[in-house]
């Protein structure tokens, strides 16, 4: 891959350090602008779920650059971790965080990212889809401001091995929990309570980086923005 590193051709409208060092991987120069659209959705289906968020935070952004920057790519992410047909989000408190824990030690669960790319195009969706081919998992759209959506999202399977009170209680001390989907972070001191996943591990940290490359690479054909990839 060759970048030029004085461009910025992509911004990340998250404040997640993983997300940051996640995005890194991909040798794209990007920037970071926090988005304060609020999580706030409609939808109950958890792939839905994290597509919809993972688009108001980009769109919050896309909206909000002024005009000598519309021409940049915005990616917005959301990560849930859903079990038994229910989201689990950060834990407020470690009471939350314990209840938490509780449910995932000793079972299988799922995590779900949602990743929204938007930026400008000269096409129409019918021409996009035309011209990516898009999977039946993509969701195609033009904002109100005329810039290029495009969502998806990936689900990874979790297997939790049992845990006691006292582990319970460990780790929560840790202060670990606070700041994560579901109450934990795969890539800290939990992951000795990791039997196992199927699927991305990076999706369960909070970005499919390699959905997210093959997707910029697709979409380097339809954007006006060039990634040289």
């Amino acid at each position: 891959m060759r970048h030029n590193t004085e461009e910025r051709h992509l911004i990340l409208a998250s404040a997640s350090p993983r997300r940051r060092q996640l995005l890194e991987l991909t040798g794209i120069p990007f920037e970071v602008i926090v988005s304060d659209a609020p999580e706030d959705t409609k939808e109950k289906e958890p792939g839905r779920i994290v597509e919809d968020l993972s688009y108001l935070k980009a769109e919050a952004v896309a909206r909000e650059l002024d005009e000598t920057r519309k021409d940049l790519v915005v990616l917005g992410a959301d990560t849930i971790v859903w079990q038994n047909g229910q989201v689990m989000g950060k834990p407020k408190n470690e009471e939350q965080a314990r209840e938490m824990i509780r449910q995932l030690q000793g079972s299988r669960h799922s995590v779900f990212t949602g990743v929204t790319l938007i930026g400008p195009t000269g096409l129409s969706r019918e021409e996009v889809c035309r011209e990516i081919r898009p999977e039946s998992t993509d969701r195609i759209r033009l904002t109100e401001h005329g810039l290029l959506a495009v969502s998806f999202h990936c689900e990874t399977k979790v297997a939790v091995s049992p845990m006691d009170e006292s582990e319970i209680s460990g780790y929560i001390a840790t202060g670990e929990p606070f700041d994560k989907a579901g109450g934990y972070g795969i890539q800290g001191p939990f992951a000795v309570f990791v039997e196992a996943i199927s699927g991305d591990y990076h999706n369960v940290v909070g970005l499919p980086v390699a959905e997210v490359y093959r997707h910029l690479k697709r979409l380097n054909r339809v954007f006006m923005t060039r990634y040289m990839i």
